[in-house]
């Protein structure tokens, strides 16, 4: 039998254990009211004899207070509880030591691996993880209610960003960029007002990206068309500069060519800084700004042709990507882009599908951008289109005084996430414990939801200006408390979930895929959703149900769920959780039956909805490709793609590794003939599975069919 002690360590059960501690509770006790040992044997004998696989520590204490009040022995029990209550406080006392050398050791991987937008082994990095650690002790010792504490600690839930959970600071927001832009703001006590060309804009929104990112602790989303009208500025500026240089020495055509190619110039100079600055800037967190560019083209919009240029440039930039320290090429993780198809660009006839089917090179290659359908978005949000924020979660929508739907400036006050896949095994395939599981740890949900606003209540607009002084959330007064964005719908709070495949697998025996398992999880997402409906009618906060990547809690609660009920075939066994609704990453599907099945549970999911499919050499593929993106225009609301692309693991090199003339594969940049040190996939008939080394015939990699 393993026990599980509270470290999450696993260690052999040991009976003397048991023996020791009662015995010290009962040499305190008065003589009457100790118990004989044989009879403290016959406990730890009995416990033993369970035969469980896994107890945990907090489990076998509990079995021993009850032993010893069923022999009547409630004095020695209640001596044995204090003295639990006293190590536990002794525990308490202080949890971070070992978490924050482990950290400066570079051994701490919970911690290293939790966000892979930060490299944990950087000082500037490890000032920030440091901090989170004391955030995160002290949320669980002093700030959270102690069954919420428990249930995230036991993986009934998942309460996000316990590390910045003690500072008065919120999780992402769609940027108020056009009116800081505009009229003006302020960073650092300087006035910076409205910029008067293109170049100048992007220096300021880059700057303004980089102070938004220090103040909060999820990622942000900048909607790039309100750059067209400072494309329009620098052109006319240039214009009028060369009619009063050259005045008539020069045709009107000529004087315009000028004007465009200067414009050309400075159009390409202003995106550099921007995808620049994004990657080099360090935020006071110790990471570049984590920050989406929603690339939108509004046929309405007076600047369409101006924010035309702006995005096929920022899609020609991710193209060739950004030089590493080795000077090669590489993908950016920042800004991510989102691209929106819609009438004008869906590959279907329109003015803008030119820089679609750029769009679609630069996915083949980069794996960006991501796709939003204008269409199902306006399905699925009273006809508007909008930003997702940085994190993938989307806000509900909201009007204004005046009627307006509002979406900048407004933001996501936290997430609390729940395992599925617990609730199921702890239903036992029981559909009524089933539902009654669930509404106990949604309400569990609802309370942890509510420390996260409560905790922001009252917080004064000093603690960000930029946010909330200066332009990126709001203008209030110095001293005044920003209570009034955190109620009414105005920002969002987010119930994340995980498992939907593996809940309905434990409780139909089937995957959700299938028409009976198909009608159960999307009875429970309804459920979910219904759920957070009322909240939010009872509450007038902006509850809403969030289903996006989850990166590693997907593996937390896996790894919880394991070792408190062992391995269970096909749930527990694999090490991970299907992330929200999505299929099963061994499924037999293809991309477009994913997309279309996945569809309905986005519609249900309003607080942020995102799938993905992976497509294998989609740079030999771009035809293929180009259907799939066509297809999300008419079938889904926000769609990516993931590849198995060439790698060289020596330089960082990811265009494609060439063969050389003694026919051996090779890096064409570092020269590394190692194939352990590549990935490199190729395709000559249609053959999408793993690739294999034939040695007898040159070092050539050939595909497992008939065909070749």
């Amino acid at each position: 039998m393993k026990v599980i002690k509270r470290d999450g360590t696993t260690v052999d059960f040991d009976p003397s254990k048991i023996i020791i501690a009662i015995e010290k509770a009962n040499k305190v006790v008065d003589e009457c009211d100790r118990i004989e040992e044989e009879k403290i044997k016959e406990i730890a004998h009995h416990i033993q004899n369970m035969k469980r696989k896994r107890l945990l520590v907090e489990d076998i204490q509990d079995m021993v207070e009850h032993a010893l009040m069923d022999a009547g022995k409630f004095e020695l029990a209640k001596t044995y509880i204090i003295y639990r209550f006293e190590r536990a406080m002794v525990r308490k006392a202080n949890t971070t030591d070992e978490s924050i050398l482990s950290l400066i050791r570079n051994s701490n991987k919970d911690v290293m691996e939790e966000n892979s937008n930060k490299n944990a082994v950087m000082a500037a990095t490890q000032r920030d993880l440091i901090a989170g650690e004391v955030s995160k002790d002290l949320t669980k010792r002093l700030i959270l209610p102690e069954k919420i504490s428990k249930a995230h600690e036991d993986g009934v839930l998942h309460f996000h960003d316990a590390d910045y959970f003690i500072q008065p600071i919120f999780n992402c927001c769609l940027v108020n960029i056009g009116d800081m832009l505009d009229n003006g703001t302020v960073m650092n006590g300087k006035m910076i007002e409205s910029p008067k060309s293109f170049q100048v804009a992007c220096t300021v929104m880059t700057q303004i990206i980089a102070s938004v990112a220090s103040s909060q602790y999820g990622g942000q989303s900048v909607d790039v068309s309100h750059l067209g009208k400072y494309l329009r500025r620098s052109y006319e500026k240039f214009k009028a500069n060369i009619e009063e240089t050259c005045c008539d020495k020069l045709d009107p055509e000529t004087k315009e060519a000028l004007a465009k190619e200067r414009l050309q110039y400075e159009l390409k100079g202003g995106v550099q800084t921007i995808q620049y600055q994004i990657n080099t800037l360090m935020t006071t967190n110790g990471q570049s700004p984590f920050v989406t560019l929603f690339l939108n083209l509004q046929e309405d919009d007076p600047y369409v042709e101006e924010n035309a240029m702006i995005i096929e440039e920022i899609l020609r930039q991710r193209l060739q990507g950004i030089k590493n320290d080795k000077g090669v090429y590489v993908t950016p993780a920042f800004p991510k882009l989102v691209y929106v198809l819609d009438e004008c660009n869906n590959l279907s006839g329109g003015k803008y599908d030119y820089i679609t089917k750029l769009a679609v090179k630069c996915s083949a290659k980069r794996m960006y951008p991501d796709y939003i359908s204008a269409k199902k978005m306006r399905e699925n949000y009273a006809g508007c289109v909008f930003a997702p924020m940085g994190c993938r979660s989307f806000l509900s929508p909201w009007k204004d005084e005046a009627g307006n739907y509002k979406w900048e400036g407004r933001f996501n006050q936290g997430v609390v996430s729940l395992n599925l896949p617990q609730v199921a095994i702890v239903a036992d395939g029981d559909e009524k414990k089933f539902w009654e599981i669930l509404d106990e740890r949604l309400s569990l949900c609802y309370d942890a939801l509510m420390c996260r606003h409560n905790s922001l209540m009252g917080t004064r607009s000093d603690v960000s200006p930029v946010h909330w002084q200066y332009g990126a959330i709001a203008r209030l007064k110095k001293g005044e408390t920003i209570d009034k964005f955190l109620m009414n719908g105005y920002s969002t709070l987010s119930l994340g979930y995980i498992g939907v495949y593996e809940m309905t697998k434990l409780m139909k025996g089937v995957s959700h895929t299938q028409p009976e398992g198909e009608a159960f999880a999307l009875k429970v997402m309804q459920y979910l959703r219904a759920t957070c409906d009322k909240w939010k009618a009872d509450t007038g906060l902006g509850f809403a149900l969030y289903g996006t990547p989850a990166e590693s809690l997907c593996y937390r609660f896996a790894r919880i769920d394991k070792e408190r009920f062992g391995s269970i075939t096909d749930v527990t066994d694999k090490g991970y959780y299907t992330n929200s609704y999505h299929v099963d990453v061994r499924e037999d599907i293809d991309a477009l039956a994913k997309f279309t099945f996945e569809s309905q549970f986005q519609q249900i999911s309003s607080g942020g909805a995102i799938s993905y499919v992976e497509i294998p050499n989609m740079r030999h593929n771009l035809a293929a490709l180009a259907e799939v993106v066509k297809f999300i225009y008419d079938n889904i609301q926000y769609a990516e793609f993931n590849t198995k692309s060439d790698y060289c693991h020596v330089c960082g090199f990811d265009g494609e590794i060439i063969i050389n003339d003694d026919g051996e594969w090779e890096c064409p940049c570092c020269h590394n003939k190692d194939h352990a040190l590549m990935n490199v996939t190729r395709r000559t008939c249609g053959y999408l599975g793993e690739n294999f080394w034939n040695v007898g015939k040159t070092k050539e990699i050939k595909a497992r069919v008939l065909h070749l």
